[in-house]
């Protein structure tokens, strides 16, 4: 049985920081172009360069998303974005459209390409063409396959060639991500990062079509808030991690590059001592509360097992009710700690007031709470709440903690 790696999102510096603080094997990521996530805050050539070293210093692999379809006119700075990529050397490139596949093989010839979920591979003779095609090591599976087809694959190719699958977070109504309403109601293309997610809006039921094709109609139900059809649950398979390993995956995908950096940390861990604990005793594993606890007080919908266990074609996965399960507030990332006077200097995210309840997320798991009874400004005038985004502040803490925790 093979170990997953967990790999994380990392939108930004910051999240790569808290993706690899907390447990990634590996990150995945996009600069600011060819990537299906232009929304987040992603990363500059020179970031790019800087992220890769970070990363491997730590031991952690980086793979950069380059899975958008470019047009024709696109492709001269594609190849110049590749063999940039090829100078500062992640680990793999996460791709989707074969002109691009066949591209970064030209460039660069003994890059690693991982297929992305938008090629929709459902097959073991899809994966084990790309395999042979064009070189691919890694293969990202639709989102819309069971557990049992995912070994069926698993068994059906070479045992070199990895898969992966997403885990935790956002899913999409539309196959595999391949979706055409942002660009119909907003002329933002989804395909090619800029999704709007209509398929979030609140809808109203105005007429359903009667006479003999009603039947063969989804039912619709629309509640005070209007229906949902269309805005798919959050995937979370935190519940069945022995399933997982033991279909043969990889790879252990969590969604959420434009989430928070809390959610990175929280989810990342997660999932890094679920494995772990599996994979140190597997005959006595049990699912701990603790972490049905945590991803639970992280940004989500209703959370779900996506498709591993059930038919799209019978179950649709969507909400009943609109947006978010706000997650717990998260007040701020420690940017270091003082031991002489038991202060830990920290980056505001959300406001902070004196009196608050309060725990830190370590690499360790969540410390004791404890109740802030003293703040201080970056000059260290006493103050009794942090209300400026990204401000410093000074709390005093009952025990040491380190860069990079996060005060929630």
């Amino acid at each position: 049985m093979i170990k997953p790696e967990i790999l994380s999102p990392a939108g930004n510096p910051e999240k790569l920081k808290a993706a690899v603080r907390f447990g990634a094997d590996a990150v995945y990521l996009a600069g600011k172009s060819f990537g299906m996530r232009s929304g987040a805050g992603n990363f500059t050539a020179e970031e790019l360069d800087i992220a890769v070293k970070y990363a491997h210093e730590r031991g952690v692999k980086v793979y950069v998303t380059v899975n958008t379809m470019p047009r024709t006119n696109e492709y001269k700075a594609l190849e110049e974005y590749i063999l940039g990529l090829k100078e500062i050397k992640p680990d793999a490139l996460i791709v989707s459209d074969i002109g691009v596949m066949r591209t970064a093989r030209e460039l660069w010839r003994d890059c690693e390409l991982h297929i992305s979920t938008q090629a929709s591979v459902v097959s073991a003779k899809t994966a084990q063409t790309y395999a042979e095609l064009f070189g691919a090591s890694r293969i990202v599976l639709a989102r819309e396959l069971s557990l049992d087809e995912i070994r069926k694959i698993r068994s059906g190719i070479s045992s070199g060639i990895e898969l992966e699958v997403f885990v935790h977070g956002a899913m999409c109504v539309s196959y595999s991500g391949r979706c055409l309403l942002s660009n119909h109601f907003t002329g933002r293309d989804g395909n090619r990062g800029e999704c709007a997610q209509p398929c979030r809006w609140n809808y109203r039921l105005f007429r359903l079509e009667e006479g003999k094709d009603a039947a063969r109609q989804p039912g619709i139900e629309q509640t005070e808030d209007g229906t949902f059809i269309m805005s798919s649950r959050d995937m979370c398979m935190i519940e069945h991690i022995p399933e997982l390993c033991d279909a043969g995956i990889s790879s252990f995908k969590i969604e959420g590059r434009m989430k928070s950096t809390y959610y990175t940390a929280a989810t990342t861990l997660s999932y890094r001592q679920a494995v772990d604990k599996y994979f140190s005793d597997r005959e006595e594993y049990t699912t701990d509360p603790a972490l049905i606890e945590r991803l639970d007080s992280v940004t989500h919908r209703k959370y779900d097992t996506g498709y591993f266990f059930s038919d799209p074609m019978t179950d649709a996965k969507t909400v009943d009710e609109p947006g978010y399960i706000t997650e717990r507030p998260y007040f701020g990332i420690v940017l270091s700690y003082d031991e002489s006077t038991g202060e830990a200097k920290i980056k505001q995210k959300n406001k902070a007031v004196c009196g608050d309840r309060v725990r830190f997320l370590t690499p360790d798991g969540d410390t004791e709470p404890f109740r802030i009874t003293e703040m201080f400004d970056e000059e260290h005038e006493k103050i009794i709440s942090a209300p400026h985004p990204e401000m410093t502040f000074y709390i005093k803490t009952p025990y040491n903690v380190g860069e990079g925790d996060i005060l929630h």
